[in-house]
């Protein structure tokens, strides 16, 4: 007997069988709905993409993301226990800062799942991580075997990514308020210098 082919939904029912009864499965599916991760997805959607995901272990202190690193950039993990630390290198330094800590429920690396691109910044586990990966390849496959869950989960990846990218243009936008009335203090105070 042929394999199912892609699209066939034997090959999604054989992946949701495997997990059937698993409270791992569960619980990371629970935790890729949640407001840390994405939300529109339903518990059986979330089911579904989690079946096409594989469960990964990250020692600590290991950085596992690379700012800059174009190899490797086809996936994203939902953090399932311990904490990552975000660091990026600031414009005219040369030692990563801090941006946030990330723990269980979070997303990384969605963007790279979509794009491919460059790593935006460095990943490191700050205690020991155990995690749920999916990849691109693992993507295109549920896109294949579950065209409507693949959409939804691209469609919420999508609104968690412009989210971001609003609060990033609101930053901006207070950063240049505070640079011109900075910049308008020092010219007053450059104007009243009696030298």
């Amino acid at each position: 007997m042929p394999a199912p082919a892609p699209g066939d939904s034997g090959i999604h029912e054989e992946r949701l069988r495997l997990i059937a009864g698993s409270t791992a499965a569960d619980r990371a599916a629970e935790m890729l709905t949640a407001p840390s991760a994405l939300m529109q997805l339903s518990h059986d959607e979330a089911r579904a993409v989690v079946a096409y995901m594989r469960p990964h272990r990250i020692p600590q202190g290991t950085t596992f993301i690379r700012e800059g690193d174009t190899d490797d950039t086809d996936f994203m993990l939902l953090v399932l226990d311990g904490e990552v630390t975000i660091e990026s290198i600031v414009v005219s330094r040369t030692d990563p800062i801090t941006v946030s800590v990330l723990g269980p429920g979070n997303l990384i690396g969605e963007m790279g799942l979509l794009d491919g691109a460059p790593r935006s910044a460095s990943c490191t586990a700050m205690t020991a991580v155990r995690c749920a990966i999916l990849t691109r390849d693992a993507l295109n496959q549920l896109l294949g075997d579950d065209p409507r869950t693949a959409a939804k989960l691209m469609m919420a990846i999508s609104l968690r990514i412009a989210q971001r990218m609003r609060e990033s243009q609101e930053k901006l936008k207070l950063y240049a308020q505070l640079t011109q009335a900075m910049n308008e203090e020092i010219n007053e105070l450059m104007s009243s210098d009696p030298d």
